[in-house]
């Protein structure tokens, strides 16, 4: 009886809803790469910020970019679930999107055009920063462990296979639609550059709604951050009151947390010292789309019959 009950459980169907989580996940990020990689020469060539500034500007919206997942994380694990969350911010993220877009528009007026695109990036920031943490582990949600666990780990593959492919395949095109294509009597089209991003992440949200019937949704259950900050707070609240000398300065939170709590924030805490020198790593990465990019202008792209241009 056992074995016929595994067995049964062994055939389970591979969840169809995966595939337009994928294809979600596929457009998002040609979307999000398609958008950025011309980002430093539209706030240069066309909203007139000098290279520093622009240099900052683009930093800063990355920054926020990869802010925004705390905040996302925690709203999806105790508050709205996954599903509401990725729905709304998408919604978010899209008009974000629109918004740089029609911005990117002589006809939109060069006095509206900073501000309106400043906003349209800070939209895209909390758009694409607060669903970064939940799509992943949405489409894991679809799956029943342990008896689909080999499912699970060939759905990551194919997720972050589309993660790259969107990422390369944007990066390629994006630059050809504002460098080869002329539009409002300009020599390029920013407008039409940022547009098919835009119109890329208005289908990964009709591909995410589509499946909606088909999708597991958990009910929010708490979120990590928060239960470890607040471990974190007061045990340092309580080793300042009691005076008391602890084997680990956790080990004041003990009143009141777990122990298991307590021991998987240790444990945190030490893994942590192996990320200190990754901040210096990602400053120098992501020169690749500011300072690298400006000097790449200066620079012959040819190789033979191809020309490689500044942002690809």
């Amino acid at each position: 009886m056992v074995l016929q009950t595994m067995d049964l459980l062994g055939k389970q169907k591979y969840p169809r809803s995966v595939f337009f989580i994928v294809g979600n996940e596929f457009c998002e990020r040609f979307s999000y790469y398609g958008m950025r990689t011309i980002l430093s020469l539209y706030l240069v060539d066309i909203l007139r910020y000098t290279e520093g500034d622009a240099t900052l500007i683009y930093h800063a919206f990355t920054m926020l970019c990869y802010f925004f997942p705390l905040i996302g994380a925690i709203i999806a694990d105790s508050y709205l679930g996954k599903f509401r969350t990725i729905f709304y911010l998408s919604i978010v993220y899209a008009a974000g999107n629109i918004l740089v877009s029609s911005a990117a528009s002589p006809l939109f007026g060069y006095d509206n055009q900073r501000g309106f695109s400043l906003l349209g990036l800070l939209l895209i920031a909390v758009g694409t920063g607060g669903i970064k943490p939940c799509v992943s582990a949405f489409g894991g949600d679809q799956f029943t462990l342990p008896q689909q666990a080999k499912q699970l780990a060939q759905f990551f593959s194919i997720f972050y296979f589309s993660i790259n492919a969107g990422s390369l395949i944007s990066t390629y095109i994006t630059p050809i639609l504002r460098h080869d294509v002329q539009c409002f009597g300009e020599d390029s089209c920013f407008p039409m550059a940022f547009g098919v991003p835009a119109i890329l992440m208005v289908v990964a949200l009709v591909l995410f709604l589509a499946a909606k019937k088909l999708y597991i949704c958990k009910e929010p259950q708490g979120n990590v951050i928060v239960e470890v900050s607040k471990c974190i707070s007061h045990a340092i609240v309580m080793n300042f009151k009691t005076k008391e000398k602890k084997e680990h300065w956790l080990d004041h939170a003990a009143d009141k947390y777990d122990k298991t709590l307590i021991s998987n924030t240790k444990a945190v805490l030490q893994v942590l010292f192996l990320f200190i020198p990754l901040p210096l790593f990602w400053a120098l990465f992501d020169q690749q789309g500011s300072r690298w990019t400006f000097q790449a202008t200066r620079m012959d792209g040819t190789l033979g019959w191809f020309t490689i241009k500044p942002d690809q």
